[in-house]
């Protein structure tokens, strides 16, 4: 009876993760078309600055209620540094990159997020992968190309800036996987700060005044983006990396969804392939991993953070 009521635990926890997942992909298409408009008009700096104050709105009433000292406590400040450091290239350098180019551009780069994660996980968690996953996660992101059509811009320094955030951003999920006894509370916190104090370097002489629908729009997608990171961190502490992973071509969906509800973009033929492969190769691989897997009690911190 206690090894059913103890996989049955471990189901729940990995459904869990994933749909947390999938809420923190729908968040965080929302905030890369929110700040796509905003860097259309104000610097990357000022926007970074703006989008951290409004993120403390969110993570304020979190840390009064862990404790501020709790910031401080932490498990190997040297990978939470890195983690931070990672985490801050990721936001910054998707700005640079998104001032420039197509979003659909931008996201191509970041939906080979996923086969980085695959790699890094199973050198690195121990989260093995088998050679018909790897195969998915490959056909997963050529239905991103064919259905994004990637630029001739695809070779400007913009792109480049794309490809490494996209590296930068597979590597933090990771790390966060690697941290998941360190609260999701102390994680954002400080890829936070880190993003503020950024954000007042990149902004200096390049600071403008704005509306006041400005000034919401910037602290609306700090907002959004601190509960998408909150969901997506919690999220890798109950499921592996490696099969959360190809969730992230979601994102693509709700592109599509988004576009065509605010935007009036009727996606072509051409979109709808790329999609209805991207979505088959993520409910093959899905449909490989063995729910049954144990998650260990150590793997979910007791602080409900």
């Amino acid at each position: 009876m206690t090894t059913k009521t103890g996989v049955a635990d471990a189901r729940n926890l990995i459904i869990t993760g994933v749909v947390l997942m999938l809420i923190g992909d729908l968040l965080f298409a929302l905030n890369d078309a929110m700040g796509k408009w905003l860097v259309a008009s104000f610097a990357v700096g000022q926007v970074l600055v703006i989008r951290s104050v409004g993120a403390f709105i969110v993570l304020g009433p979190m840390i009064l209620r862990q404790g501020p000292m709790a910031l401080f406590r932490v498990e190997q400040k040297g990978l939470q540094f890195i983690r931070v450091f990672m985490a801050t290239c990721d936001v910054a350098l998707f700005y640079a990159a998104v001032a420039y180019l197509p979003l659909a551009d931008v996201m191509t780069f970041y939906m080979a997020g996923p086969i980085y994660i695959a790699a890094l996980s199973h050198f690195f968690l121990g989260e093995k992968i088998g050679w018909r996953r790897w195969l998915a996660v490959l056909i997963g992101f050529a239905g991103v190309v064919i259905a994004l059509r990637p630029s001739t811009a695809m070779l400007s320094l913009p792109s480049l800036f794309g490809l490494a955030g996209s590296f930068a951003f597979a590597l933090s999920l990771v790390m966060s996987r690697y941290l998941r006894s360190t609260s999701d509370t102390t994680l954002v916190t400080w890829q936070t700060i880190a993003a503020l104090i950024t954000g007042i370097v990149l902004s200096i002489g390049h600071w403008q005044p704005a509306t006041l629908i400005d000034w919401s729009g910037m602290l609306l997608l700090g907002i959004v983006a601190t509960c998408a990171h909150l969901l997506i961190t919690r999220s890798l502490k109950l499921a592996p990396a490696s099969l959360l992973a190809p969730l992230q071509y979601t994102l693509l969906l709700w592109a599509i969804i988004l576009g065509y509800l605010f935007f009036d973009d009727i996606p072509d033929a051409q979109i709808i392939v790329g999609a209805a492969i991207i979505v088959v190769a993520g409910l093959f691989i899905f449909h490989r991993k063995n729910l049954k897997e144990t998650i260990p009690a150590e793997a979910v911190p007791p602080d409900g953070h």
